[in-house]
């Protein structure tokens, strides 16, 4: 009788063991199930939140893109009208072509083809006549205006220097940091000989209407 007690006390006991030990494999099972599924709960609610943002900021800076335009895609040709000089003060409208050779200064004023055409940047030169196109230009002076219209637009320059220079003064034809209309005619305008200096009007750009 004693020995079927212990019997039964010792199934009690290993009862109770495996009771604990499947407890505790389940709740370790239910919190590893848990840790598992907050783990994946957090990854995708980055994830969602993440995408839309990077989406609205690349809305938000679109990419600048540049564009330039020239006034003159096309270069003319030697002896080509490429527009006209009026000047306001003398109420004259004066024919352009492309070269100072005789054959240009003959039919009107010159575009010295060594430099930039009208309305660009830099020393845009001119040359007439004194006894033909420029025999009034020694009435222009600092302040007037001279008026360029191209197939690019018309471009205003006002005269800021008046020069007088020898006939080989290579200064009038040199670059310039800033759009610059230079214009030249023989002086002096009176002297019936051979002239042996220049007249020379310096005038910066002012104002422009692109075509």
């Amino acid at each position: 009788m004693h020995k079927v007690k212990s019997i039964k006390r010792v199934n009690r006991k290993n009862r109770l063991v495996i009771l604990s030990i499947s407890v505790i494999i389940i709740v370790f099972g239910v919190w590893l199930s848990t840790d598992n599924i907050y783990k994946f709960v957090k990854a995708n609610s980055v994830v969602k939140t993440d995408v839309p943002s990077t989406i609205v900021t690349e809305k938000k800076q679109p990419k600048k893109i540049e564009s330039h335009k020239e006034l003159y895609p096309t270069r003319p040709e030697i002896g080509e009208e490429i527009g006209e000089l009026y000047i306001p003060k003398l109420g004259a409208t004066l024919p352009i072509y492309h070269g100072t050779d005789e054959d240009e200064l003959a039919r009107g004023v010159g575009h010295f083809a060594g430099s930039v055409l009208p309305g660009e940047n830099d020393n845009s030169v001119l040359s007439g006549h004194n006894d033909t196109v420029f025999r009034k230009l020694g009435e222009i002076g600092e302040g007037d205006q001279l008026i360029v219209r191209t197939s690019a637009g018309e471009f205003t320059y006002i005269v800021n220097k008046v020069r007088i220079v020898d006939e080989d003064d290579r200064t009038v034809i040199v670059p310039k940091p800033r759009a610059t209309l230079t214009v030249s005619t023989c002086y002096p305008f009176e002297y019936l000989a051979t002239p042996s200096e220049r007249y020379i009007l310096v005038a910066y750009l002012d104002s422009k209407k692109l075509s």
